[in-house]
């Protein structure tokens, strides 16, 4: 199922703000900062990574049950779902 950019885009943003996170950890890691703040923000990096995988589901839930009919795929939604878990 090919999702629509509404569902998407905002998925890319928050990927793409995780990308700048990750990036700042890596540069904390080079600096030699405090094992505290690196692993803090890695910490921010796991969740928001996590919040975009829910969302894009959520996006691909919501699609199916508008467009398609009761014959959901719900054992690939399932395995996608508990793949973020």
């Amino acid at each position: 199922m090919q999702l629509e950019q509404q569902t998407t885009q905002p998925v890319i943003r928050r990927l793409r703000r995780a990308e700048g996170q990750l990036a700042g950890v890596i540069r904390m890691l080079e600096e030699g900062r405090e094992c505290e703040d690196v692993v803090t923000q890695l910490a921010a990096v796991s969740k928001a990574l996590d919040r975009a995988g829910f969302a894009l589901i959520a996006g691909g839930l919501r699609e199916c049950l508008a467009n398609e009919s009761e014959d959901l795929a719900t054992d690939k939604l399932e395995k996608l779902f508990l793949a973020l878990a």
